[in-house]
């Protein structure tokens, strides 16, 4: 046996832990291989992705830059879809900043003109001095200082006192270069040679001295005028005349006729009728040619004047004036005004308070009568001599007259009629101890400041499918619900909201609702148009234009109780037992789906339907809302769903029958059509 020494005994051992390799590191060289490999790779992709798009521009010595991820080959570039920013520029031009869409052609061509700078224009004339204007807008006067003038053609105007207007288009070339506009303006008279016997006759023209004496040639302006003669000792010639423009004309040689007195008359005011010795001579003033030594009697009448009378007597040879003043005939008018403190105006002239008697000249006037903090009133007076008018005025308050001023009655294009309705503060939502409540029946604190329009039935049928012709209300087993006088049905918020924007079109008012490729994307709080009713609006026209016999808002459509009484309204009767799941027992109203519009009997306000018939779309987004107090609710900004109210032909137990009662949804139903509204006022 072998030594203990060279027995085999076991020892302890651990084996060595192999590393495992780490990642292999790519030299420089590599590193450049691979980027420059993923360069042509990327640059292969877009040059087979990429679109050819050539850009022309206007003028074509333009410089375009396009933004983004881009490649030029001269006026090509390449391009992949989507839209791009685009700058071009041109001396003598207006930068151009837009965009433009490259679409999935293989090749396009896009298209784009630079508008030109205002060109340095002067204007002149001959003569000068002439107005200049361009589309109506006043330049200044030739000859002018160089003026910025938008490139294109204008229509410019001169115009000079005694020169015919003169009107011509010119092509203003822009890109600041100089340029000049003249024109030469042609005279506005006619040359009149004037002669007399006896010769050195004074010329006037519509009475107005020319300065000139016969024989003459007098430049008349174009037109009738009267042309007068004056000679000592002779009576004054007149005559009409009507000249053109440029004319030359000789009027026949005038003999005046020897006066042996001349009597000119005057009235103040002007224009009154003279007879002399009863004979009618015409309007003053007037020259006659009397006799001398006879005493002549000469009378003056005019509106509104006592008649004026004077006696005269010329001396042989005599010139003479007689100037006779008119009395003014008067009326009293007696004013009466609340509030006592209006202040009186007549003829815009202030009169003092509003209360007190005037003596007014015989004619027309207008009596004003005003006082901060209400509306105006103003009429016409026209006070008779001797008689006394009495005016009573009550100032409405700006609340009042605003109120008077709005209709309570409007009509669509349609025929449809809306009913104005003045809200204010009430409860919304249900006590928790009410019969049928529902938790989304919150109460809160509701004010309604704004005035509404609020349609006084459903639309109908007819009514939408001249917005939408294809549109089809279907059936409800067998029974139609797509007649022209039914409601309609089977539409989307959407729809109806869409509908009430058509509508706003047909009557030209601001739509309320804004829209982008058909869908409905917010509203404008501010504008008249045609909507939907705020569920605010239904709550309140439905539980506060009636009240219960205790005084209390209604809690169902006809009163606090059930049943409702037979023909009230169109609900889920007796005939529809077979057809929904509840029904009123006992009741009748005659139809089993949806009944023509405005069937049973309207709500003191004129509205009919607002319960039964069809649940309605508002315009709120749903929410359970919360017991905070609101002013004007539009309801939340967005939402899934949409607000529905009312009962329906389809509805007869007590939660669904209550004026609380709040359904929502986003797609159309058979029960479900709407009415349409819109605010009274702009906000």
């Amino acid at each position: 046996m072998a030594d203990d020494r060279d027995t085999i005994r076991p020892v302890s051992y651990t084996p060595r832990r192999q590393e495992s390799p780490g990642p292999r590191r790519l030299s420089p060289l590599q590193m450049i291989l691979a980027l420059a490999l993923i360069g042509v790779g990327l640059t292969l992709w877009f040059m087979f992705t990429a679109k050819s798009v050539r850009i022309e521009l206007d003028p074509g010595n333009a410089q375009a830059d396009v933004g983004g991820l881009s490649f030029a080959l001269g006026d090509v570039w390449l391009l992949r879809e989507g839209r791009y920013p685009l700058h071009a520029q041109a001396p003598g031009y207006y930068p151009l900043q837009t965009e433009f869409e490259v679409g999935p052609g293989r090749n396009q061509t896009h298209q784009f003109t630079l508008t030109p700078l205002p060109g340095r224009v002067t204007f002149e004339s001959t003569p000068p001095g002439a107005t200049v204007t361009i589309n109506g807008k006043v330049l200044g006067t030739t000859p002018t200082q160089p003026l910025d003038v938008e490139a294109g053609s204008k229509e410019v105007g001169f115009t000079l006192d005694r020169y015919q207007p003169l009107t011509l288009t010119a092509e203003i070339t822009g890109r600041q270069q100089a340029q000049t506009v003249a024109a030469t303006l042609r005279p506005d008279w006619a040359d009149v040679s004037v002669s007399s016997v006896p010769t050195g006759a004074e010329i006037f023209i519509d009475d107005a001295p020319t300065g000139a004496r016969t024989p003459a040639v007098v430049q008349i302006p174009s037109g009738e005028h009267e042309l007068r003669l004056k000679a000592a000792g002779h009576k004054s010639y007149r005559q009409r005349l009507l000249v053109a423009a440029e004319e030359q004309r000789t009027l026949p040689e005038v003999t005046l006729e020897r006066a042996d007195s001349v009597l000119v008359i005057e009235t103040q005011p002007a224009g009154a009728g003279i007879t002399l010795n009863g004979r009618f001579q015409g309007q003053s003033p007037v020259e006659l040619a009397v006799r001398s030594g006879v005493s002549y009697r000469v009378q003056a009448f005019a509106d509104g004047y006592e008649p004026g009378e004077r006696s005269v007597s010329l001396s042989a040879g005599a010139e003479q004036t007689l100037r006779i003043a008119l009395e003014r005939l008067t009326g009293t008018l007696v004013v009466r005004s609340q509030p006592e403190d209006a202040e009186l105006l007549v003829d815009g002239a202030p009169r003092g308070a509003a209360n007190q008697s005037l003596t007014l000249p015989v004619g027309t006037h207008r009596v004003e009568i005003r006082k901060a903090g209400y509306a105006g009133y103003s009429t016409q007076i026209t006070p008779r001599d001797g008689l006394t008018q009495e005016l009573k005025v009550r100032l409405l308050t700006l609340e009042e007259a605003r109120l008077a001023a709005l209709k309570p009655l409007v009509t669509t294009s349609q025929g449809q009629e809306l009913v104005l309705l003045q809200p204010g503060p009430f409860t919304m939502g249900a006590s928790r101890r009410q019969p049928g409540r529902r938790a989304n029946e919150t109460l809160h604190e509701v004010t309604l400041r704004r005035l509404f329009y609020l349609g006084t039935r459903e639309v109908t049928n007819a009514e939408f499918r001249a917005f939408a012709s294809g549109h089809d209300s279907g059936k409800f087993q067998d029974y139609s619900l797509n007649d022209d006088d039914q409601p309609v049905v089977n539409l989307s918020w959407t729809d109806a909201a869409l509908y009430c924007n058509w509508l706003s079109d047909q009557d030209g008012l601001p739509r309320f609702y804004d829209t982008e490729f058909g869908k409905v994307t917010g509203i404008n709080p501010r504008a008249t148009g045609y909507r939907l009713p705020t569920e605010a609006e239904w709550a309140w026209s439905a539980r506060q234009v009636d009240v219960s016999s205790d005084g209390e808002p209604l809690r169902f459509p006809w009163g606090g109780n059930l049943p409702p009484p037979d023909r009230h309204g169109n609900y889920a009767d007796r005939s529809a037992v077979n057809l929904v799941g509840r029904i009123i027992f006992g009741y009748n109203d005659n139809y089993i789906v949806a009944a023509p519009v405005a069937t049973y009997p309207p709500t003191s306000k004129g509205l009919y339907d607002l319960s039964g018939n069809v649940a309605e779309w508002v315009n709120d987004f749903y929410e359970i809302p919360s017991t905070d107090a609101v002013t004007d609710p539009l309801g939340p900004a967005q939402g899934e769903y949409h607000v529905i109210r009312g009962s329906s032909w389809m509805h007869g137990t007590i939660t669904e029958l209550r004026l609380a009662f709040r359904d929502y949804g986003s797609d159309g139903r058979q029960d479900v059509g709407f009415r349409i509204a819109r605010f009274a006022e702009a906000d």
